[in-house]
């Protein structure tokens, strides 16, 4: 049986790199499906993926060949089945509206995610979560109780295999130990246009400073707060008559559609860290 595996790599660049990479798929029998490559000449690296068909090697074979291929070249790589949905846990407290779009997508075919869990500091959306027979996990944070906490959430990521963790206004700053563990599979949203209006309220702020354009960001959740890795960006109009409930009203849809993309992306192994960057293969 013919089975679709996705290849990326990231390594110092070099010429032939993208010969060696479609002659080693040439030799295991595979037929390359689609193909992306990218040189940052600003660091010198090479990134690749590669989506491709293979019907005489098994997963454990590919992968040890491709370790045996990569290693000339320094090459970091991971090796993923297109048919494995991501294993992810979602994130959120009392704004609803990336999970509910989220749960959507997922339901309707158009996420490649296996949502396990959802993981919430209110009590708020335990319905919806029953609605998708999703298990919903209430784990309330205070300043006293939040190393038992994230240790809690820690232990259901752990316990439910999951490979991705979306912050889906998830209203919490995690600890720098916490990030550290989910370094590189954790996706949060930020209701701006980073690096404008960090932290807290930036509808608030964006309303202060008159902006005419409201925007949001999805990225990669790091120790420094809204500093990480961006996966993807979009805006929307405002003008001088928004009042701050305009610009959240009007922001839920970007946010929504922004998050959507980038654990789509994600998902689907389009996105390879670059450093503060991301090299994202659309």
């Amino acid at each position: 049986m013919t089975q679709a595996y996705i290849l990326t790599l990231s390594c110092p660049d070099r010429r032939g790199l993208v010969h060696a990479v479609s002659g080693f798929l040439l030799e295991q029998g595979a037929n390359i499906e689609e193909a992306a490559q990218y040189n940052d000449n600003a660091t010198g690296l090479f990134f690749m993926r590669v989506q491709f068909a293979c019907d005489s090697q098994d997963m454990q074979t590919l992968k040890a060949a491709t370790a045996e291929m990569a290693e000339p070249f320094q090459m970091q790589w991971s090796l993923h089945a297109r048919s494995e949905a991501m294993k992810t846990v979602i994130m959120v407290s009392k704004e609803g509206h990336c999970l509910n779009d989220l749960l959507f997508r997922w339901k309707s075919g158009l996420l490649p995610v296996d949502i396990r869990a959802i993981i919430s500091n209110h009590r708020e959306f335990y319905q919806l979560a029953a609605s998708y027979n999703i298990p919903f996990h209430y784990i309330p944070v205070t300043a006293a109780t939040k190393a038992q906490a994230e240790a809690r959430q820690m232990e259901i990521i752990e316990a439910e295999g999951a490979e991705l963790v979306v912050l889906a206004r998830y209203m919490q700053v995690l600890s720098d130990n916490l990030c550290q563990k989910l370094s590189g599979r954790a996706i949060n949203i930020h209701h701006s246009f980073l690096p404008s209006f960090k932290g807290a309220k930036p509808y608030y702020q964006a309303h202060d400073r008159g902006v005419k354009l409201i925007g949001a960001t999805a990225h990669y959740v790091t120790a420094h707060l809204d500093e990480g890795p961006i996966i993807e960006q979009d805006v929307a109009r405002a003008d001088h008559t928004d009042t701050v409930e305009d610009l959240t009203a009007r922001g839920r849809d970007t946010e929504s559609q922004v998050l959507a993309r980038a654990v789509k992306w994600h998902s689907e192994h389009r996105v390879i860290l670059n450093g503060t960057k991301t090299v994202v293969f659309r």
